[in-house]
């Protein structure tokens, strides 16, 4: 009973004890050198995971700052702790202060320089992410505890950047981050699902139990989840177990880290139990009742009223999908190649009954020229699709040599004019880029009925949801990847989804048009059709049939 209590509580009821049992409880006091100890049940599970990522939480009063502070003070010698807005670290001094049973314990930087426990040195230093680039003030920080408070807030390129520097030298000290958060209320929010997808999504087709610790290792910024810790290369464009470390570079070899997720609710902590706060929560509003009271990650998720293509319909083809042995007839191919290092060249490969297969990457360092990714691309072909490749910029050189190998290919300048019109016939585009993306939202929406199925790939997921739309002119105007790489938008460059949306394209196969007799006085090139209509090609300078 008193291991449920803590020191301060316990000294609270010590009026209303004998003097015996009031010596009792004091002699216990004394005993136990720790100001802080979990809650039995999930905070407990959290506080002694051994994950070197910890996500806690899901609904509301778990205890999740008080695990956070309660690790600070009592496991940790050096602490960060970060929230989304400065004002929200309040409560997390006034908890501190209450701790420790001081409150002239920061320093001038705002710091808690302490000793703890045992005697060892312990420094707390705190900061907010409210804007990009907040995190590089912190940039060659180490930690040996990195906490995230209401990660779901944070921006995910400033959580992995903050990330790098979690890193000890002392013996026996495990460095470690620790995210607390609820279910994010905004679609920017769901890099946390994605992250924690093992225990979080429902979907997921290996489910992780609470506390369970899995394997990752990130390639090219991308996460892959793995069987187990043991050290693996990339050969091939496949991660491996099987090489000699001394034929490879240290740097070159990636070492998994493990991450778990424990769900607390407010049924989980005792202290809030006998109060009225259950009832609060109760009478919240939907979502906000579901999110908070039972940690629910598929409630309140709300697309941008500006999003181009609803995550729903997304969700929908992806569920549709399933892989298969037997394929049908591939009719499209689409390529978007890397504009550097950081990118991938994508290959996305569509079949006649609207079927696509899964996505080919590869990092932008091992397709450095045109030969390259033509070589890849031709690879991929079958049935002898036509492929689309998007030629702005780097794409046009293995566009030129798809052509000098006479492949069926199509160059797609996203940056032209376009003066098509969406299906209703009202809405009119800025550029091809623009109609593009609109297109592959009346493919996807379930009244077109043509049963599209994507594989369940969550980078797909994110970047094809990503986008948003206005008005510029009387005219859709869809966002460009100059400002999707915003941290406070995607982050990166849709490449994947550009891949996909090129293969959607569906252009007739030239071999199977030759080998049917034109009646005289045809009325068009049926080389300029795109997604059946006239007219939607858009080759450039290009001419694909030269």
């Amino acid at each position: 009973m008193i291991d449920d209590l803590s020191p301060a509580e316990i000294r609270d009821l010590l009026r209303y004890m004998t003097p015996e049992e009031r010596a009792f409880v004091e002699q216990v006091l004394a005993d136990d050198p720790l100001p802080w100890r979990p809650l039995p049940g999930p905070q407990t599970l959290a506080y002694f995971s051994e994950a070197d990522v910890v996500g806690y939480g899901g609904a509301a009063g778990g205890g999740k700052t008080d695990l956070a502070i309660g690790k600070a003070l009592t496991m940790h010698r050096k602490v960060a702790i970060f929230r989304e807005h400065a004002t929200e670290l309040t409560p997390v001094y006034d908890r501190i202060n209450e701790i420790i049973g001081r409150n002239d314990a920061r320093d001038r930087y705002g710091r808690y320089i302490l000793q703890r426990y045992d005697g060892v040195p312990l420094m707390i230093e705190f900061g907010s992410l409210a804007n990009p680039g907040d995190e590089t003030k912190h940039q060659g920080h180490p930690k040996d505890l990195l906490v995230l408070e209401e990660a779901a807030n944070l921006r995910e390129s400033a959580v992995r950047f903050l990330m790098g520097w979690v890193r000890t030298v002392v013996v026996g000290q495990h460095a470690q981050t620790l995210m607390t958060f609820n279910p994010p209320t905004k679609s920017e929010g769901r890099w946390i699902i994605d992250y924690f997808a093992p225990w979080i999504d429902k979907h997921h087709p290996v489910p992780a139990d609470p506390g369970e610790l899995r394997w990752f290792v990130t390639v090219a910024g991308r996460d892959h989840e793995v069987a187990d810790n043991r050290p693996r290369v990339v050969v091939g464009g496949r991660l491996t177990t099987d090489f000699d470390p001394r034929e490879w570079r240290k740097e070159d070899i990636l070492l998994p880290k493990s991450r778990t997720f424990i769900p607390a609710r407010v049924s989980d902590n005792p202290y809030l139990l006998g109060t009225a706060y259950i009832a609060t929560l109760q009478a919240l509003p939907e979502p906000l009742r579901s999110q908070m009271l039972y940690g629910d990650f598929t409630a309140g998720l709300k697309d941008d009223e500006w999003q181009v293509i609803p995550t729903a319909w997304v969700e929908a083809a992806m569920q549709r999908w399933s892989k298969r042995d037997r394929k049908t007839e591939m009719a499209s191919v689409g390529v978007d190649v890397a504009r550097g290092g950081d990118n991938d060249t994508c290959i996305a490969r569509r079949h006649v009954d609207w079927w696509f297969d899964e996505p080919l990457t590869y990092p932008g360092t091992s397709t450095p020229d045109g030969p390259h990714v033509a070589g890849l691309t031709i690879a991929a072909v079958r049935d002898r699709a036509p492929i689309h490749i998007d030629v702005v910029g780097v794409g046009s050189s293995p566009y030129d040599f798809l052509v000098q190998a006479r492949q069926q290919v199509l160059g797609i300048n996203g940056a032209e004019r376009c003066d098509e019109t969406d299906k209703s016939g009202r809405l009119r585009f800025a550029n091809v880029r623009s109609r593009d993306w609109w297109r592959m939202r009346e493919i996807l929406d379930p009244e077109s009925n043509l049963g599209v199925a994507l594989p369940p790939d969550k980078r797909l997921l994110r970047e094809l949801t990503a986008p948003r739309w206005r008005l510029v002119g009387g005219k859709v105007y869809v966002e460009s990847r100059e400002e999707l790489l915003d941290p406070k938008r995607l982050g990166w460059s849709p490449d994947l989804a550009s891949a996909y949306i090129l293969a959607a394209y569906d252009t007739p196969k030239i071999h199977e048009v030759f080998a049917t007799k034109q009646p005289a006085g045809l009325a068009h090139d049926p080389y300029e059709v795109a997604f059946g209509e006239p007219g939607a090609g858009s080759y450039g300078d290009h001419d694909p049939y030269s």
